[in-house]
């Protein structure tokens, strides 16, 4: 990455996840610009310790290789407009803004080099799953370029149509949101069964953390996990036989709870 010129636009919570791994990496500060009108505290972190150049509007001086689009949805059109005297015919955009689509991209930004990518918000801490796709103006170079971008975040997965990235919105863009969810149900369920409140959250808390980095450590399959510490006729698979159930239980509520983000999304990308 050395030598190339990136532009970040937003440097809100998610823009500054990437720009702090890249920054820690091999991306020069000397070759980033960041363009927000407001520089906020995790803005100012990262100024502070690594020196790159912070703007408030698109200077006309800043020729970039590639454009990270890390601002709202609603914001996309007055602000792609903007990023033209900064881009060269090649420059490649990549975007994480929700729900818009490489189409909306080219409206604004012309018939280009666009990868659209779904973060999720364990990107803050470097623990994050990012879906992305790549149109067909993206050379592999480029593409490569754009996995170690979007890799500073945590784990990248491609995926070959657009229409996936709904997709992958329901399940990890999603995702976290839906974890905390079921912390906050155990330690609620820990109160019902006599444990005082903040005892139950840290049960809860702790056993999701746990069990997610005990999946990802081990060479074993998540089914495989789960029947390691099933005892037959023991105490959890007692609880299992109520969450597994395939009319009332998890199952059926997961594959619900995917399809209507994934719904969502799609309804925003229309919008």
């Amino acid at each position: 990455m050395q030598g190339k010129r990136i532009l970040v636009l937003g440097g809100g919570n998610m823009g500054c996840a990437l720009m702090g791994g890249w920054l820690n990496g091999d991306v020069d500060p000397n070759g980033l610009l960041v363009v927000d009108p407001n520089r906020g505290e995790a803005l100012a972190k990262l100024i502070e310790k690594h020196r790159f150049r912070h703007e408030t509007s698109v200077p006309s001086d800043f020729q970039a290789d590639v454009v990270l689009v890390a601002v709202k949805p609603q914001m996309m059109g007055k602000a792609l407009p903007a990023l033209m005297p900064a881009l060269g015919k090649r420059t490649l955009a990549v975007s994480i803004a929700a729900g818009t689509t490489v189409e909306t991209l080219c409206v604004h930004l012309g018939d280009r080099p666009i990868v659209r990518a779904m973060p999720n918000t364990p990107a803050l801490i470097g623990r994050g799953v990012t879906g992305a796709f790549a149109n067909d103006n993206v050379s592999e170079e480029q593409k490569e370029i754009a996995d170690q971008l979007l890799s500073a975040s945590g784990q990248v997965e491609w995926v070959e149509t657009e229409e996936l990235i709904d997709a992958v919105t329901g399940v990890s863009g999603s995702g976290p949101a839906y974890v905390f969810h079921l912390a906050e149900c155990m330690a609620r369920a820990g109160e019902a069964v006599g444990l005082p409140a903040d005892l139950a959250m840290r049960l809860a808390m702790h056993t999701v953390a746990g069990a997610g980095e005990l999946m990802i450590r081990s060479d074993e399959a998540p089914a495989k996990l789960r029947k390691n510490v099933t005892s037959p006729n023991g105490t959890t698979e007692a609880g299992l036989c109520v969450l597994m159930d395939e009319e009332n239980g998890l199952p059926p509520l997961i594959e619900k709870t995917v399809k209507a983000a994934r719904d969502r999304a799609i309804e925003l990308s229309k919008d």
